[in-house]
């Protein structure tokens, strides 16, 4: 096909469909609805999985955590094996970072609230100063090295938690930022004295703001306090963590093999499995992108039933269309056009049918993805080039198969009964 013929199909597919415009706007109708929602759930899912991985990068991408009990899991539902499991030690992250030359770092640290035996219900943290309280914060148990394990825990105001307050237990406290904006509306928090569980502590720092992801706890609502002083002030958590973490010239699998086998002598394991779990610094992204793929993959099934009502009904226009221009087609032969002059010119109809209701259900997914983005921030909707493209994929080959019956029934017409009809 020469350019020039291209070219005279193009205009004769726009002008036929510019002769029945109500009627190719309702047939575009399913194509718009199936690639707009395509493109306005890609976008969002691809927002949220930048958000995760910054997220991830933020928490330490080469810090892991010790725990006794698999991260996710149902702690009111544990299986017996994982319930007759010792309890991390605090003293564990010193015998690692002893005995596992292959680490940067092991610190410790414990939560209040936390799946513990000793917490109850009624007995949420609350901070107060003079007039002004706060409830339901999370108290944490920290050692100096928790800011460099977890560089999400950065501070902006004022010191972290330092050695000397790990050896002398002083009542110190470092404040999420929504904390402190609670508290201390008017005034420099810092050195100001605040009331933790009934107990005074001073405030050493404020933390940057971070309110969390997807409606989880930030930082915001963090109250940091020396691992010492909350051993002491809460000794029924009896649930810890340890994160330890790699330097960069270290392979992962080589330090997490050493730290593995650490613990294991260290905790008596000899045949049987570990009584513990080393959780990998991507575990969130993983958990993430498991249920992402399926929302994305029930979103294309969903929309691919609009996609195909869309070309159905472009299939019916262009038999219509077929038999509404019989003697134009006859009239065609007779002045010398191909079986696959014919086939062209309506298979490029169908395929612009589809190509103008795709880009029309892209800029709406791209309008939807914005409005999302701007009325729900936490939400950072990102259509890429790659959607983009796929969008107009998903038309052109919708026209093309939807296009085909109808394209090649019309080449097929004998030129004499097309002209004889009326």
């Amino acid at each position: 096909m020469t350019l020039v013929e291209m070219r005279e199909n193009w205009s004769s597919a726009i002008d036929a469909l510019k002769s029945h415009k109500m009627r190719s706007s309702l047939t575009m109708l399913g194509i718009v609805i199936g690639v707009t929602s395509v493109i306005a759930v890609a976008a969002i899912i691809e927002g949220l999985n930048k958000t995760v991985q910054n997220r991830v990068q933020l928490i330490g991408s080469r810090t892991f955590f010790i725990t006794r009990v698999p991260f996710g899991i149902n702690v009111l539902r544990l299986p017996q094996k994982i319930r007759i499991r010792k309890y991390i030690q605090a003293t564990d992250s010193q015998y690692l970072q002893t005995s596992c030359p292959l680490i940067e770092f092991a610190t410790v640290f414990g939560n209040r609230p936390s799946f513990t035996d000793g917490f109850k219900a009624g007995e949420a943290n609350d901070i107060r100063f003079e007039n002004e309280n706060v409830q339901r914060v999370i108290v944490r148990g920290v050692e100096p090295d928790f800011d460099r394990a977890m560089p999400l825990f950065s501070v902006a105001q004022g010191r972290f938690i330092s050695r000397f307050d790990l050896e002398h237990s002083p009542y110190v406290v470092v404040l999420g930022s929504a904390i402190a904006e609670s508290l201390f509306s008017h005034t420099d928090p810092i050195g100001k004295s605040v009331r933790l569980n009934g107990k005074m502590y001073q405030v050493i720092g404020i933390f940057e703001k971070d309110p969390g992801l997807f409606g989880r706890p930030g930082v915001d609502q963090f109250a940091c306090i020396p691992f010492t002083t909350f051993r002491k002030e809460y000794p029924e958590v009896r649930e810890l963590i340890i994160a330890f973490a790699v330097p960069d010239n270290v392979r992962l699998d080589r330090a997490v093999d050493e730290v593995t086998e650490a613990m294991r002598r260290r905790r008596g394991v000899t045949r049987s499995d570990n009584d513990f779990e080393i959780n990998s610094p991507d575990f969130l992204a993983k958990l993430w992108d498991d249920l992402t793929s399926a929302l994305f993959i029930l979103t294309v099934l969903i929309s691919s039933v609009g996609l195909v009502v869309g070309g159905i009904g472009v299939m019916n226009i262009m038999l219509i269309s077929v038999t509404e221009r019989t003697k134009e087609i006859g009239v065609r032969k007779a002045l010398g056009a191909r079986r696959s002059d014919i086939k062209v010119q309506f298979l490029m109809e169908a395929v612009m049918l589809t190509l103008i209701g795709g880009v029309i259900g892209i800029a709406l997914g791209a309008t939807l993805a914005a409005l999302v983005r701007h009325f729900v921030p936490s939400v950072p909707a990102t259509l890429s080039v790659f959607w983009i493209a796929l969008g107009v994929a998903m038309s052109v080959v919708a026209g093309v198969f939807f296009g085909y019956y109808p394209a090649k029934r019309a080449a097929s017409l004998d030129p004499i009964v097309c002209l004889r009809y009326e």
